[in-house]
């Protein structure tokens, strides 16, 4: 696999001719980040295998495509309508109700491009709030916990997964995600396995697949998904026997997938967000912790700065 980084310039959001020359070095091209333009890697799939393929490129950057595709594949969501139009918001308000959350369409993540909504707004403000885009209105879901089903399929059709995180978000960013989940979780798990493989099968899907569920009296609701590793399977690095990272390069180069049981009874990872990473000492004086630092130079409110893993025997 070559690597390689390319910057934006020109107006255009790729150098065609530069990824062309770039693919043609490569036996295999991946991905770590799903807001990236389809259209040129579309493109390089033709020149080189491009794994997760980029049909699910197309589903996973648009909100109303990833959550239509998951009722197609038999999932449960939150009920959701596509507004595209003060208009069309003003009637999804009066459809799906409040508490509602209103979430740009794409690009969104860790909370990002949303406005929750309690009842009473203006459909015209919230339009210019939200910039004028398109956008989904989800109606809430009353739920026992939040979970992450992550799956890695290989070339052969093989799918093998990680135990499911009990997650916990402050502010929309993940804040810690817990191994093995709550008993809420633990019930519901083997019903969103069988979804989420379903996805995977349904889209030839190869490498590291996450969805996140919500865990209600009525069973699991998919919430979205990534086509890449996770934030809620970082804990795998020192938590499983072979990590999400490591499996989803032997996936993509057609190589045997790795052990993905667990290497403690118990594994605990909290995100650093912010300036919570500016003090490790009291982390590291617990030997138990795994610290992993990500060199970002500026620690801004709401970044993810780092994260820590503790593994319990």
């Amino acid at each position: 696999m070559a690597r390689g980084q390319y910057g934006i310039g020109g107006g255009k959001a790729f150098d065609t001719q530069a990824l062309a020359d770039f693919a043609a070095q490569c036996d295999v091209i991946t991905y770590e980040f799903e807001n990236v333009a389809a259209g040129p890697l579309a493109m390089i799939a033709d020149i080189a295998p491009l794994r997760p393929g980029p049909k699910v490129l197309e589903i996973a950057q648009s909100r109303s495509n990833e959550k239509n595709f998951a009722r197609d594949c038999g999932g449960v969501t939150a009920p959701f309508a596509l507004v595209e139009s003060p208009e069309q918001l003003a009637a999804a308000i009066a459809e799906i109700g409040t508490p509602s959350i209103l979430k740009t369409n794409r690009l969104g993540y860790d909370g990002k491009g949303q406005i929750r909504l309690s009842g009473g707004e203006d459909p015209a403000q919230l339009w210019q709030e939200i910039g004028g885009q398109a956008c989904v209105l989800e109606g809430f879901v009353t739920f026992a916990a939040e979970f992450s089903v992550i799956l890695v399929r290989g070339l052969d059709g093989e799918i093998r997964f990680w135990d499911s995180a009990e997650n916990v978000h402050v502010g929309g960013i993940l804040a810690t995600s817990t191994v093995p989940g709550s008993p809420a979780v633990q019930a519901q798990v083997a019903e969103a396995r069988h979804f989420a493989a379903r996805m995977a099968e349904e889209l030839g899907y190869v490498g590291v697949l996450s969805c996140e569920f919500f865990a209600t009296e009525d069973g699991p609701v998919f919430n979205e998904m990534a086509p890449r590793v996770h934030n809620s399977g970082h804990w795998t690095i020192e938590g499983a026997v072979t990590s999400q990272f490591e499996n989803h390069i032997r996936a993509i180069c057609g190589l045997p997938l790795g052990d993905t049981s667990l290497t403690g009874a118990q594994v605990v990872m909290d995100n650093l967000i912010g300036d919570e990473a500016l003090d490790v000492l009291p982390i590291l004086l617990d030997g138990a912790n795994h610290l992993h630092l990500y060199g970002k130079s500026e620690a801004r409110e709401g970044r993810k700065m780092g994260h820590v893993t503790k593994v319990i025997r």
